[in-house]
């Protein structure tokens, strides 16, 4: 028997910001979005390690100053009072910003995040649920969607590399950037503003507009900088933990009163429901919120359907010229179906790696929740580590990914190649 939705119908409704206000519920003070602003602080520069991933410079060609701003944002509506941004610059139309329906860090960022045990964790984290999976230079970190969908922003330094740990909601955007810019550390949180449905960021020290899908900043003093993404997967607990027994967990204590492991946005990953507060065009060619593995790498665009990787669970393909390998693994839930997380649809989980190892290209096979090499049999987890075979202990090169909602990755990247499926 079909498990019974607890559907919210805040959108059907027509409750215009109602969805993103929800998650802003909380401390007295948390909707003051005049007060001072916080001081600029410029932090020393830490060296971090590149990863596999797009063409992505962190520093742009600054724009000019736009003499028509002043217009531009009066006719999108756009309020300026309590910002210290320079509004002159912007590389995106105003009228393409909209209010998320709560003001700046109404939805609170968390600043010095707290961490736990997995043995600790495990006490209020279901297996199945979500978590960000993130490593580097040997320190390992979850994130579980269960407290990011409340928080949507997190400022923490792993492995001795600021980082910026970020999920928007709204498009089931779980991106992780190195916040260092020119030897400047930043600091993030949440701006109350949405383009293409997709959370808007804003940074402490100059004020700048961020978008967090693109890693750019459209707006400010550092317009047309960006941040360098960094590899992270959505996967589920269970998976985390069976590869990082002495990971790091982030912990409920957070410093604020959030029903943490409740989902303010029931129903709202119905693949054919249409996104909330998006007034782009939709591209057709896949429903709204079919969740893809999206890959960008030099000029070129792919996505990978979840509908399709279910059935074909590894996916050899080329894309600017990488050869690279998905992986689909059964068993990872939403964060954004039932009202108890711990209690949503399983809606899988991916990796995308680069098939090439010290040398030798690697061809892959799913052999049940695992793959396998076809070169020498090895097993491997979907964090694209060996842990049986000639292999083992080996870990394949991660490609940046995301688990994206179609409608969002299609705004963003109307030129994506979707792939349709091996026959």
């Amino acid at each position: 028997m079909a498990k019974k939705k607890l559907l919210i119908s805040l959108v059907a409704l027509g409750l215009v910001g109602t969805l993103a206000a929800v998650a802003g519920l909380g401390l007295a003070g948390a909707f003051d979005s005049d007060d001072p602003s916080p001081a600029r602080v410029a932090r020393p520069a830490t060296t971090s390690t590149p990863p596999l991933a797009p063409d992505n410079p962190t520093s742009g060609t600054l724009l000019a100053p736009d003499p028509d701003f002043q217009e531009e944002l009066a006719r999108a509506g756009i309020s300026t009072r309590g910002w210290e941004t320079d509004f002159s610059r912007h590389s995106v139309p105003f009228d393409e910003i909209f209010s998320g329906g709560v003001p700046r860090d109404g939805i609170p960022p968390l600043d010095d995040p707290k961490f736990t045990t997995p043995e600790q964790a495990d006490q209020w984290l279901g297996d199945a649920e979500p978590v960000i999976s993130f490593e580097i230079n040997g320190d390992a970190k979850a994130y579980p969607l269960q407290i990011l969908i409340w928080h949507e922003v997190v400022n923490d330094v792993v492995g001795g590399v600021p980082v910026v740990a970020t999920f928007c909601p709204l498009c089931n955007s779980a991106i992780v950037f190195d916040r260092t810019l020119d030897g400047v550390v930043y600091d993030f949180g949440v701006s109350g503003k949405l383009r293409n449905s997709d959370l808007i960021m804003w940074d402490r020290q100059t004020e700048s507009w961020w978008q967090q899908f693109t890693g750019e900043a459209i707006v400010g003093e550092l317009t047309g900088t960006k941040l360098t993404f960094l590899p992270a997967s959505i996967i589920s607990w269970v998976d985390f933990k069976a590869a990082n027994p002495e990971g790091q967990v982030l912990s409920r204590d957070t410093g604020f009163s959030r029903p943490y492991g409740q989902n303010p946005y029931v129903g709202y990953d119905r693949a054919d429901n249409p996104p909330f507060l998006f007034q782009g065009d939709l591209d057709g060619r896949l429903q709204p919120k079919e969740r893809v593995a999206a890959v960008s790498i030099g000029d070129e665009d792919a996505a990978f359907p979840f509908s399709v990787l279910a059935e074909e669970r590894v996916v050899h393909y080329t894309v600017g010229g990488q050869d690279l390998v998905v992986f689909f693994k059964p068993g990872t839930r939403s964060a954004l179906d039932g009202l108890l997380i711990g209690d949503s649809d399983e809606v899988g989980a991916t990796g995308v790696f680069d098939v090439n190892l010290e040398g030798q290209t690697l061809t892959f096979q799913a052999d049940r929740d695992k793959f396998v090499d076809n070169e020498t049999e090895s097993v491997w987890t979907i964090l694209g580590e060996a842990t049986e075979g000639p292999l083992a202990g080996k870990k394949l090169t991660p490609i940046v990914h995301a688990n994206h909602f179609w409608f969002s990755w299609g705004a963003f990247k109307p030129d994506t190649r979707i792939y349709q499926g091996a026959s």
